[in-house]
């Protein structure tokens, strides 16, 4: 085994940087990063896998593969984000595949699974509640324990601004700094993520997945069939228990649900060997 690798995936006229992992041969398994942080993010979880036999692509997605970043908001509607994960599996060879995913990609998760179910094994989101579970969770207000989703979800409209990627590049990007460690990022996280936030081209990519988010799109998601596992960790600061446990009532199939204790919203950095063992025992139970 030769450890993870390069990879430039051709879809259409965007070209996609990714890193492979395992053997060519292995179980089939995409990974899907969020919000600000690309493939990288999956550093500390891929080689259990790759270890374990199974074949991982970590994907740095629209907006943030520099092949892959078109300017205007309207290029990252969903079912265009969508398109892109079936267009990564095509390049690959891949019919069918395991999809994993966290924030951002766990809401494109949620839709591959819901549009296209008959491409995946089995699905996998870190963070990410079912998209109908977070919307209801928005409307429903203050819980009696005092939870807000929708204050939860109000620096959307910070990102979504006409400008924002001024202010986050102000007083070198201290505000992006601020927020990555403030909501628990470890510090060669954060680091990876300001380093490729140095421009106005690059932000402009990352944040028109906010600007290009329709709140109708949840409705397009349709039933979740294939088997699917759900991680949700208890000190997320975008993402509350209501629409975490309110995920199970839009799952028909074969359906896990695990809480990881004390852990912030970067899942995948903060507990990578807690996520390791939770998508081996799902993506090859024993």
């Amino acid at each position: 085994m030769t450890g993870p690798a390069p990879l430039q995936l051709a879809v259409g006229p965007l070209t996609f940087d990714a890193v492979a992992d395992g053997p060519p041969d292995g179980e089939p398994v995409l990974l899907l990063h969020g919000f600000p942080e690309g493939a990288y993010c999956w550093r500390r979880v891929t080689p259990a896998l790759a270890d374990a036999g199974l074949r991982t692509v970590a994907v740095d997605q629209r907006g943030y593969s520099p092949g892959a970043r078109p300017a205007e908001p309207e290029a990252y509607r969903m079912e265009l984000l969508v398109d892109d994960v079936l267009g990564v599996a095509d390049a690959l060879g891949w019919e069918t595949f395991h999809l994993v995913g966290h924030d951002w990609g766990g809401a494109v998760a949620w839709h591959v699974a819901g549009r296209h179910p008959e491409r995946l094994r089995t699905l996998n989101v870190v963070s990410t509640p079912h998209p109908v579970a977070l919307a209801d969770a928005r409307a429903a207000g203050p819980t009696a324990d005092g939870d807000d989703q929708a204050a939860r979800g109000s620096y959307m409209d910070t990102f979504r601004a006409d400008g924002a990627e001024d202010l986050f590049l102000a007083d070198d990007r201290a505000l992006l700094k601020l927020m990555l460690e403030g909501s628990g990022m470890d510090a060669e996280s954060a680091e990876h993520c300001l380093a490729r936030a140095t421009d106005r081209e690059a932000l402009t990519g990352v944040l028109n997945w906010y600007r290009g988010a329709d709140p109708g799109d949840a409705d397009g998601v349709g039933p979740i069939t294939p088997p699917t596992l759900y991680i949700w960790s208890t000190e997320d600061i975008a993402l509350g228990r209501l629409a975490a446990e309110s995920t199970a009532d839009h799952v028909t199939g074969p359906y896990r649900f695990e809480v990881l204790e004390g852990i912030s919203h970067w899942v995948p950095e903060a507990a990578p060997d807690a996520v390791a063992a939770l998508l081996l025992g799902h993506l090859s139970p024993a």
